[in-house]
């Protein structure tokens, strides 16, 4: 996956507008070009810097224009990739001053025309910590993306690795000299005034940990990735230089649990396997996967759901409209969901043996590629539950009506498939024989 679908680039905003600022350390330039790389078809990209550039960094770029005042900025050309720095002193560019950085971003927002922002220093180092007056990130920032380079992992905390060590040490608890860990990295990404510092309230955060170029630090970052949901919308690990990215984003877990279970006779909800109600071991197994959010749509037997559901970090929605279809099931779970689920997978409450394994599954590949629709395949030709969606197919979710489940928007967003090996994912209880076949697996 690459990068720009990575940042989820241009399928947030439309018709292509967003103001993207970078910060911390470890490949700030290096993210802004190789995502100037990416979308190199738009017509024009503008790039500038609330901070120094080194000049050996001019070159990335189509055209250079020093902007002093804003009659330097009359002529600017509107094609390709144009960056906008202050004057050039010694090895450095300066700074854009704040008229010109908000006359660029009137001419971006008019133009639709990306406006990507340095909005840190560094010192080239993989690591800092930001002083007082850091990071310079404009209030009308859109999304904002945290570098950490994991190539500082194992070295000694000290000024010639890290910028500004010692405020490095106060922030994640680390003394000069002692090796710099994941869990010191991830302090200070989340701290308020570390990574997080000066982030508009309204921007998306991202921490983009980068230089994860072996399998060891990829891991590193993936358990890194798990710790720092909690503060950022999503967690971008690898390395630029291969220009292979993973996401690591929250993906909820929609349990449809409101149906009347007509064809069987009574609600199934609530029938019991391995001695548990059906609705509470999909919720278990949700919850085992790491699905986040877990919504339990409620409709039929409400209450009695409810109970059975007790103790369990779960949210209940219930959709007063279920007897006119599965379509309002699947409205009432994707409405339920903040704006910071990257996807949703929905389970049946009459599947309680789907496992947690290709739960994981489906997460671990829709953060490897980012697919729109990803469902199991069993035996190589049959299509199975659960059904992962990307946040992009929410608003055609939305729009289902009807006795219509997810299948309904197939024909809009493209379909794929993950191979599993178990056919029990395709076993559902619709009649009391089939529940009797399920017990079986008990």
């Amino acid at each position: 996956m690459n990068f720009s679908r990575a940042l989820r680039f241009s399928f947030r905003l439309n018709p292509g507008f967003e103001v993207i600022s970078f910060v911390g350390a470890g490949g700030k330039t290096t993210a802004i070009f190789q995502l100037v790389r990416e979308i190199a078809n738009r017509n024009s990209i503008l790039v500038t810097s609330t901070t120094h550039l080194g000049v050996w960094q001019i070159p990335l770029a189509d055209q250079h224009v020093i902007a002093i005042n804003l009659n330097d900025l009359n002529n600017m050309p509107l094609h390709g990739i144009t960056l906008v720095t202050g004057e050039v002193e010694n090895d450095r560019t300066k700074p854009v001053n704040e008229t010109i950085l908000n006359q660029l971003y009137e001419k971006a927002k008019l133009q639709s025309t990306p406006l990507l922002i340095e909005a840190d220093g560094s010192r080239q180092k993989p690591l800092k910590a930001p002083a007082a007056h850091e990071p310079p990130i404009p209030e009308f920032t859109d999304t904002v993306v945290v570098v950490a380079g994991l190539s500082a992992l194992g070295k000694p905390l000290t000024d010639e690795n890290i910028h500004r060590a010692g405020m490095f040490s106060q922030l994640s608890g680390l003394q000069i000299n002692q090796s710099v860990t994941p869990e010191a990295i991830t302090r200070v990404l989340r701290h308020p005034q570390g990574g997080l510092k000066n982030i508009p309230s309204h921007a998306r955060r991202i921490a983009l940990l980068n230089q994860a170029d072996t399998p060891e630090l990829q891991s590193i970052g993936g358990g890194m990735a798990r710790e720092l949901l909690d503060h950022f919308d999503s967690i971008i690990i690898g390395s630029l230089k291969g220009s292979e990215v993973q996401t690591f984003e929250r993906t909820a877990g929609i349990i449809l649990a409101a149906g009347e279970s007509t064809r069987f006779g009574s609600p199934k909800q609530l029938l019991t396997w391995k001695g548990k109600p059906f609705v509470r071991q999909v919720a278990e197994t949700s919850l085992q996967a790491g699905l986040w959010p877990v919504v339990v749509v409620t409709g039929f037997h409400s209450p009695e759901i409810e109970s059975a559901l007790d103790g369990l970090s779960v949210n209940i929605v219930f959709n007063p409209e279920y007897q006119q279809g599965q379509s309002t099931s699947i409205r009432a779970g994707v409405g339920s969901l903040s704006g910071k689920a990257g996807a949703a997978i929905f389970l049946l409450a009459d599947q309680p043996q789907i496992p947690a394994d290709v739960i994981r599954a489906l997460v671990e590949s829709h953060g490897q590629n980012m697919q729109a629709i990803l469902a199991p395949l069993v035996l190589e030709e049959r299509r199975a539950n659960p059904v992962l969606f990307d946040r992009d197919t929410f608003p055609d979710l939305l729009q289902l009506t009807g006795d219509m489940g997810g299948r309904g928007i197939f024909d809009k967003h493209r379909v794929e498939y993950l191979p599993w090996h178990d056919d029990i994912l395709l076993l559902d209880v619709d009649k009391p024989e089939d529940y009797q076949k399920l017990k079986e697996f008990e």
